[in-house]
């Protein structure tokens, strides 16, 4: 550590709080130094000293040239053993909940606030649905209703011989067989109804600090729905959205949605359950109470997935305050009435029926079809009103021009659709082989599904063009970029080629993050055009599984068959690579950096449209960093600059947005390699645009952000000098930092790119600078009744 200002006799002590980005650090890393000791916190999240440091508080005589070093380490909320990839199935949750961050600002329209909050919670309501109609597709239709009821494939497959109609077994009726393979599609309800309850417990329920100071009156807000205010700050000094006391603590709205999605997945099973049966009833003679029970359960149903639309709709989050309330009653009627309805459905089919036989697919194949036609309504709904959300003055680089959460929902759409339908298909062509090879009948699932996985290879080849595109663009950056290096190293027209054609390429190479926008509008938009074309064949050829291209020209047929076979194949390959790519991320430190900043960006924030989503990490890392900040000033009376890397630094910002006024002007912000305008404030305007990131600078005593132009992640933060305040953003740090030899580097310095900012001799200087500008420390004062659990003392056992 380089040396700091001086600080004052009186508990004068500087505290210099680091916090690591994406791919995780250990706290020997971040300290150079083996011997840590942990302060304060837990085995998944902690703060670390050096050993030597452990008393620096009493003795502020050693540190009068230095802060004190603290390390926050909070890599292990988002790592783990390898089942941890296993989160990445609800990728499409993930990215859906996104959306709802990525609204334009909107100051004082509401309305049109509250309306784009909602159809994002609707267009998660339908991915849930999706997920369990697939899991009921695959048990219900493909395994027990089509292959148990077809003696070829029953008896090539051992495990299924129970419920074969020629055994003419107690499981063998085609009701009981639909009721038995229902316990799949409820299992994996239950399940993810378990994980978002057990993660909630695990990461989020951590409540931020209180009684700092009053909460502040935001004037035209809702009292309850943090849906009808703003993320950025208003008039009259309004909090900002990251700043208020209830943005980092969403149990009341989460355990609503959960309540909410877990009953609609109840319902979609017995929906199945019931529409297969009654269809069944209506036309069997002598079906007596049959006849009637069947449609009084199909109306049931109905009303119980219009009431869950109506809770799903009604609230939005709570951020005006923090709400420690759950609606009981809602969070656990709602999912019991449903299971006790689908129970009553599951004994409803499993009654005896002489002469029921199972025969072609189960109704309910267009189910899948108006699904994607209602998602894809509501994300064009979405983006209508991120359009009318526009403000005049938008800021130019806004990713997509303020689209980018309609056209995420999109994507979550595409790959919960991907997703589901391969597994249907690659489960319809195992099950398939016997009965073909005997001349039974074709076991196939939907037509859609057949129609989603021809389009796939279509769709890739679509992606070839932007990315070769972007290829060729890129080095021909790079030669372009050639005597601006030789120009910024001023090497006098002696510069080596290949040395200058390395940090040529590695900065086009960085720059390639700016056109990840276009990627995803290309993406969405084709995505929407081969979904409406795949619903479209689905209905010209009659919803008929196993016909999904009957009709068309032979050698259109041909071609179709051949895609989609292609695209089914993919689609299996590309699942088994997903979860194994997501394994080695996880195990793999440097995997991890390869897509780690995507999945952490998806998981910083909170569940506010999907409650089966990862969960998310602020929620115990903000109140974390906010509780430790406070607490060490209020005990000591010193400065304290909190020193944010990559992700670090959003974590850093969202921390000092939360500090009561009197702390934050006892603390400094230092940002490097910090993605806040170059991923947040593009792709979530109303949280980190222009004027939120200003409003930080104003809010913060003061702020410097260091940047590198080889940095893929990181870039600057472009708030200017504002009110006597320099701009935030130093000059453009030199990588590698020398050219050539020299007598200071006689070795050829790496080119760094995203790490090791703390190796330039411009980190130490700034964060100097920044102590230097903190107000003086003021005289060490302790509360005697402040106890160990707020976080008093500095020296806390770990």
């Amino acid at each position: 550590m380089s040396p700091a200002t001086p600080a004052p006799e009186s508990g004068g002590a500087a505290l210099e709080l680091l916090v690591h980005g994406v791919g995780g650090a250990t706290p020997q890393d971040m300290l150079d130094d083996p011997r840590t000791v942990r302060v304060t916190g837990d085995r998944t999240a902690a703060v670390y000293r050096r050993a030597e440091d452990t008393e620096a508080e009493d003795q502020p005589e050693r540190y009068g040239a230095r802060p004190i070093p603290e390390a926050y380490c909070w890599s292990n909320l988002t790592s783990g053993d390898g089942t941890r990839a296993l989160w990445l199935l609800l990728l499409p949750f993930m990215v859906a909940n996104l959306a709802h961050w990525m609204r334009p600002p909107a100051q004082g329209r509401p309305r049109l606030v509250r309306l784009y909050g909602v159809l994002v919670r609707l267009v998660a309501l339908t991915l849930t649905v999706l997920l369990t109609a697939a899991a009921c597709e695959v048990a219900l239709d493909l395994t027990a209703w089509q292959c148990a009821g077809t003696a070829a494939c029953a008896d090539t497959y051992s495990w299924l011989g129970f419920l074969s109609p020629v055994r003419d077994g107690w499981w063998s009726p085609p009701g009981r067989r639909l009721a038995l393979a229902a316990l799949v599609p409820t299992a994996l309800v239950g399940l993810l109804w378990y994980l978002s309850n057990r993660t909630w417990s695990a990461y989020e329920a951590q409540r931020p600090p209180t009684g700092y100071d009053a909460p502040v009156a935001e004037p035209g807000a809702d009292t309850e729905t943090a849906d009808r205010g703003d993320g950025g700050p208003g008039p009259g000094g309004i909090r900002p959205a990251l700043g208020r006391p209830g943005f980092w603590f969403g149990r009341r709205l989460v355990a609503r949605l959960r309540a909410a999605h877990t009953a609609a997945g109840f319902l979609t099973v017995a929906a199945a359950l019931a529409t297969a049966t009654a269809r069944h009833d209506a036309t069997a003679p002598g079906a007596g109470a049959g006849a009637v029970i069947g449609p009084t359960l199909q109306v049931a149903v109905a009303a119980f997935l219009v009431l869950v639309v109506l809770v799903v709709c009604r609230r939005g989050r709570s951020e005006r305050r923090l709400d420690l309330s759950v609606e009981r009653a809602l969070v656990s009627w709602l999912p019991g009435a449903s299971l006790a309805l689908l129970l009553l459905t599951a004994l409803y089919a499993g009654w005896s029926r002489p002469g029921w036989t199972s025969g072609g697919a189960l109704p309910g194949n267009a189910a899948f079809g108006t699904l994607t036609v209602v998602q894809g309504g509501l994300v064009v709904a979405l983006g209508v009103v991120a359009l009318l959300l526009q403000r005049p003055g938008r800021d130019p680089r806004t990713a997509l021009r303020g689209l980018g959460g309609p056209a995420v929902a999109m994507l979550a759409c595409a790959l919960a659709g991907v997703m589901s339908g391969g597994v249907a298909q690659r489960v319809a062509d195992w099950l398939d082989g016997p009965g073909a090879a005997h001349g039974g009948p074709r076991i196939a699932p939907p037509v859609l599904l057949s129609w989603q996985a021809s389009v796939i290879p279509v769709l890739l080849l679509l992606l070839l063009a932007p990315a070769a595109l972007l290829a060729v663009r890129t080095v021909l950056a790079g030669r372009r970029l050639h005597a601006t290096v030789e120009a910024d190293y001023d090497t006098s027209g002696e510069g080596d080629p290949v040395r200058t054609g390395q940090i040529a390429s590695g900065r086009a190479r960085a720059a390639l993050t700016d056109s990840a926008p276009v990627l995803v509008g290309v993406v969405s938009g084709a995505t929407l055009l081969l979904g409406a074309a795949s619903v479209a064949g689905a209905w010209a050829s009659g919803n008929v599984p196993g016909r999904a291209f009957d009709g068309a020209h032979p050698a259109v047929a041909s071609l179709a068959s051949a895609t989609q076979a292609l695209g089914s194949w993919m689609i299996g390959f590309g699942f088994l690579l997903f979860v194994t790519w997501g394994r080695r991320a996880y195990k793999d430190a440097s995997a991890r950096r390869t897509i780690g900043i995507l999945w952490d960006v998806g998981t910083f924030w909170p569940r506010a449209a999907h409650p089966f989503a990862p969960p998310c990490y602020a929620e115990r890392a903000v109140p974390d960093l906010t509780w430790r900040m406070s607490s060490w000033t209020r005990s000591t009376g010193g400065r304290l600059v909190i020193s944010g890397h990559s992700q670090g630094s959003v974590l850093a910002a969202a921390a000092v947005w939360q500090l009561p006024p009197a702390t934050r002007g006892r603390v400094a912000l230092l940002t490097y390699g910090s993605p806040l305008e170059r991923l947040y404030g593009r792709w979530f305007p109303a949280y980190f645009g222009p004027d939120a990131l200003r409003a930080l600078n104003r809010t913060v005593s003061c702020w410097s952000n260091l940047y590198r132009a080889t940095d893929p992640i990181g870039g600057p933060v472009r708030v200017p000098a504002d009110d006597g305040r320099p701009a935030v953003d130093a000059p453009v740090l030199p990588d590698p930092v020398a050219y050539g030899r020299t007598r200071e580097h006689p070795l050829p310095e790496p080119i760094l790119g995203h790490s090791d900012y703390q190796a330039d001799p411009a980190f130490a200087h700034r964060r100097s600078a920044l102590l230097d500008q903190l107000l003086p420390a003021m005289p060490r004062q302790r509360d005697p009744h402040e106890t160990a659990d707020q976080g008093s003392s500095g020296r806390s056992s770990g």
